[in-house]
């Protein structure tokens, strides 16, 4: 095979995967939602994302939340920081899926634990959009300027999402009375992670 062909079908097939995370990150929660709806019969709209758990629909949960985790463990960027934050965020990752939410009242201490570790997992992803997937050398192209836009909106809409989350449980969250405000943060910063990395996997303007 001729070396410069199998270099491009490694890079397709590297940019895919990352297009694969985008579409499975952006799909997750609606797809809880309506194989709760459509299959199970169950309460349709959860407190959160990850109170999935306890519902029929726990090993998609799980199953999403470990293929995300391993293809950041194995994700390989441009330089140390790319590696060290996928480690980071697959880590965490990882944390997510193993320590569930607690499923009712205050949180205990393996609730707490899942809390830090979204977190920082969601962190980390608005770290990978706002700082490390805006990089540029010295004359970057009209259609990486116009990716690293979409980056930074999305990194930042992460970062408020997360804020959003941190006000609602400190300050208005009541534990008699049931809220799907972290649901649909949690499913905008979703969106967002996937978008940015939708379009780091060439989706939106690529480079001819």
């Amino acid at each position: 095979m001729d070396p410069e062909d199998k270099y491009f079908r490694h890079t397709y097939s590297y940019l895919a995967l990352r297009k694969t995370v985008g579409w499975i990150a952006i799909l997750l929660p609606f797809t809880l939602v309506l194989g709760v709806f459509l299959i199970f019969n169950g309460e349709i709209i959860r407190e959160s994302i990850s109170h999935y758990y306890y519902t029929d629909m726990r090993n998609v949960f799980v199953g999403a939340i470990c293929a995300i985790a391993l293809f950041l463990f194995f994700y390989s960027g441009y330089d140390k920081w790319d590696d060290w934050a996928g480690n980071v965020a697959g880590f965490f990752a990882i944390g997510l899926a193993w320590f569930p939410a607690t499923e009712m009242g205050s949180s205990n201490l393996i609730g707490k634990i899942h809390f830090a570790c979204a977190a920082i997992f969601f962190l980390t992803l608005a770290v990978f959009s706002l700082f490390l997937f805006t990089k540029k050398g010295s004359n970057p192209t009209p259609q990486k300027l116009r990716r690293n836009k979409i980056y930074v909106i999305c990194g930042l809409i992460i970062i408020a999402c997360l804020i959003a989350i941190v006000v609602y449980h400190n300050f208005i969250y009541d534990v008699n009375s049931a809220s799907c405000f972290v649901f649909w943060a949690e499913t905008i910063a979703l969106i967002a992670f996937g978008v940015s990395w939708l379009t780091k996997g060439g989706t939106l303007y690529p480079d001819k």
